[in-house]
């Protein structure tokens, strides 16, 4: 039997590019002899410091926009102000409970389908219900310390893999940026004859 590969998924749910990432990254775990080293990260951590994303935004919004449409794919931008770390930390939750597809689907599309501010701690537990996580343990999980400092480590440990934004992908020496490297990241899969038969 084939050993699976772990790909290490550098992920913060405020980046639009993880918005488009999470219709097609679950394909990798099941067309693949692969699975997920999940690794949230939190606030600003992954993404353009806040002064240059000021500048950037108005093309990215463009960019996204034309990629959604050409997905089929709602896109209706959460408020400037969303903080993504509780989602973050939320999300170790439903890893543990075998939720994490459920979770990044449901969550992503609260935010960037319909606009919603999954920093919201109402926002968060609607998602949780909507998935079949208890809403008490899952409000708990997104203001626990460990998981907070979980995504302080990820974000030191994506640092010295010289990852510099999000979505990121790494696998061994490889390293895999943007949601639009996923059909890299199939073809060497394939090359490594991961591919499930």
């Amino acid at each position: 039997m084939t050993e699976a590969t772990k790909i290490n998924l550098f992920f913060n749910f405020r980046s639009p590019y993880c918005y488009i990432a999470s219709k097609t990254i679950f394909s990798l775990v099941d067309d693949f002899h692969a699975e997920f080293e999940w690794k949230p990260l939190a606030g600003w951590t992954g993404r353009s410091a806040p002064e240059r994303a000021k500048v950037k935004i108005p093309l990215v919004r463009q960019d996204i926009r034309r990629i959604a449409k050409k997905m089929g794919i709602p896109m209706n931008p959460p408020p400037i102000t969303t903080d993504p770390t509780k989602a973050g930390a939320g999300s170790l939750l439903a890893e543990e409970h075998g939720l994490l597809r459920e979770y990044v689907v449901a969550m992503m599309d609260k935010e960037w389908g319909e606009g919603q501010d999954i920093g919201d701690s109402e926002i968060i537990a609607a998602v949780g219900q909507e998935i079949g996580l208890d809403s008490q343990d899952l409000l708990e999980a997104v203001e626990s310390p460990a998981n907070l400092a979980r995504m302080d480590e990820n974000w030191r440990e994506a640092q010295s893999l010289g990852v510099f934004g999000v979505p990121t992908f790494v696998v061994g020496e490889e390293i895999f940026w943007g949601s639009d490297r996923v059909d890299y990241l199939r073809d060497y899969l394939y090359e490594l004859g991961l591919a499930k038969q």
